[in-house]
């Protein structure tokens, strides 16, 4: 299975299975709990979204500073259709009259506030349907992906222009989801989750199988992108990140493969926000800040961008250290977050799935000499 495959493939392949395997074992023998199940679980979420950026980023050479935004936009999607169903049985009706934690009051010309009506806005009635949100959760950052990237790169924005570009709509969103005339909640979010599908979100079985379920989407994100990447299309990407000039020259249209990578970036994204949201149980405008899209952009840069593997790998092993130094000492955290940014960029540029490819290489070098 692992013949010929790159080190760093191998470690992601390894991490698939402990995670099928492994963890399913340790959580039915009580070596770990359900919480920590739990936050493997949100962690894999932001691998699925970290491999989107890796796409664009990697193998397009588009550095784009709003993969936050459509991983907040398919955790709203989904907030939406679990704030449909929380609260008190009743509460909540399917052309709207209250959702729980987060209330919507209209007073007609005449009525007071105790014969008020209870009511939500009408593009919260989509996400009553969870078919609808899951397609509604994917759909939305790609359109808003692909409208950004046709006007982006057919006027040739590129370089940090883009990336600025791609952060300021970014924190314009941020801001326009902190106001509560958005009927989203403002600054304190969607909450209250109790069920999904008709399950109970405290069900530590439901909080098992969101674990299995986005391990799965993982590993089918995975194995989907790394078939498009040794394609005729992951060759004319990398034929865009190397040298758009002569690519053009030869009669492609360079904007067009990056729009579609970029709105397939951003489904991914919102696909892993869709999964985060009811693990963690809570989406707030929180997670559309400069702090969150640079978040993706270290995880992948340490992971090694251009490798899908390394974005697997970025996501996981900084967010568990993450967990690590801020239970153990708050304080470190930052300071090993910035070592990680300045290590990569002078160090280890290629990331750690560079390092494991040299090590490889020496291996081979010095098996050669021998012989």
């Amino acid at each position: 299975m692992f013949s010929g495959k790159p080190n760093h493939e191998r470690c992601v392949w390894a991490l698939f299975l402990f995670g099928l395997i492994g963890v399913p074992s340790l959580y039915f023998s009580s070596t770990i709990s359900i919480d920590t199940v739990n936050m493997l679980g949100r962690y894999l979420a932001f691998a699925i979204a970290a491999i989107g950026l890796d796409l664009i980023w990697g193998y397009c050479g588009v550095l784009s500073l709003c993969q936050a935004l459509f991983f907040a936009l398919g955790g709203y999607a989904m907030g939406m259709y679990l704030a449909h169903h929380g609260g008190p049985p009743g509460s909540v009706d399917v052309n709207g009259w209250k959702i729980p934690g987060c209330l919507f009051v209209v007073y007609p010309a005449g009525v007071g506030e105790t014969e008020a009506q209870w009511t939500v806005p009408w593009f919260w009635k989509p996400f009553y349907s969870l078919t609808a949100t899951l397609a509604l959760g994917m759909l939305l950052p790609g359109l808003v992906a692909a409208f950004i990237g046709y006007f982006g790169f057919r006027s040739r924005v590129r370089g940090v222009y883009f990336a600025i570009l791609t952060q300021a709509i970014t924190v314009a969103a941020w801001l326009v989801f902190c106001k509560n005339d958005m009927k989203l909640c403002g600054t304190n979010g969607l909450t209250n989750f109790d069920t999904v599908a008709g399950y109970s979100l405290t069900d530590p079985g439901v909080k098992f199988s969101l674990y299995m379920l986005t391990l799965a989407c993982l590993i089918a994100v995975f194995c989907l992108c790394r078939f498009l990447v040794d394609t005729r299309l992951g060759r004319v990407l990398v034929a865009v990140r190397d040298d758009e000039t002569n690519l053009r020259f030869f009669g492609y249209k360079p904007y067009m493969f990056k729009v579609f990578v970029f709105a397939l970036a951003a489904a991914l994204g919102g696909l892993g926000g869709m999964l985060y949201t009811p693990q963690m149980g809570i989406i707030t405008p929180e997670y559309m800040t400069a702090k969150w899209s640079i978040l993706f952009v270290i995880w992948v840069a340490v992971g090694g961008r251009g490798t899908l593997s390394g974005a697997v790998i970025g996501a996981l092993g900084v967010n568990l250290v993450y967990n690590f130094l801020t239970t153990r000492a708050p304080e470190a955290w930052p300071f090993v977050q910035g070592l990680l940014f300045v290590g990569v960029v002078l160090l280890f540029p290629k990331g750690i799935a560079g390092l494991l490819d040299l090590i490889r290489f020496k291996r081979l070098a010095k098996r050669t000499a021998e012989a």
